[in-house]
């Protein structure tokens, strides 16, 4: 039995994931983004008991169990879009389209209807907002030049960067940096796309 999970966006949610299901003495074959698998641990499906207890202690991290296709499915996508945004220095680039149509195994004229019209943006606008919100992390740490940014994030160029942060943001990335103390940066489950 699998339970997908909403706003789980990173390592550190699926181990705080981990802990609220060790608390409440849950067994688990595994973790992953959007995802916990209780395999036949639990078998066809939890307790209500148990199903409340973890909803609220979920709930309480910022988290919320779905229920519905339509929502899995969106949560699929925008896990997909972070792991094809993570793997973007990879030599064997796939677009975007055939990484979400790979991962989930449907249409991609389908996925992206259904996206836009519950999320009220297209599945490459979600993805640059995500794009931009790394360069801002990069930015404010300023470990990389916006040439090795650009290239770490499989942009074209570092103009196609700039165009797009600026876009986004209203900033460029040089004025970004020089305000880096007022620009407070979002967590990705609190993405507000705009």
């Amino acid at each position: 039995m699998k339970i997908y999970i909403k706003n789980m966006v990173c390592h550190r949610c699926c181990l705080a994931v981990a802990e609220v299901l060790k608390t409440l003495e849950l067994a688990y074959l595994s973790i992953d983004l959007g995802v916990i698998d209780f395999a036949d641990y639990q078998g066809d499906k939890l307790s209500d008991a148990n199903h409340t207890l973890l909803l609220q202690a979920l709930e309480n991290l910022g988290f919320a169990i779905l229920s519905d296709n339509k929502s899995k499915i969106i949560e699929q996508i925008k896990r997909l879009c972070l792991l094809h945004l993570q793997q973007q220095t990879q030599t064997e680039k796939q677009t975007l389209s055939q990484f979400i149509h790979t991962g989930i195994q449907r249409d991609y004229n389908y996925l992206s209807q259904l996206f836009s019209s519950v999320e009220g943006i297209t599945i490459e606008g979600y993805f640059i907002s995500l794009r931009v919100e790394k360069v801002k992390e990069m930015l404010f740490y300023e470990e990389l030049s916006l040439s090795e940014i650009a290239y770490k994030l499989g942009y074209s160029s570092v103009a196609h960067l700039c165009g797009q942060f600026k876009k986004i943001t209203g900033l460029t990335p040089s004025q970004f940096r020089a305000l880096k103390d007022q620009n407070k940066r979002v967590g990705l489950d609190d993405l507000k796309i705009v």
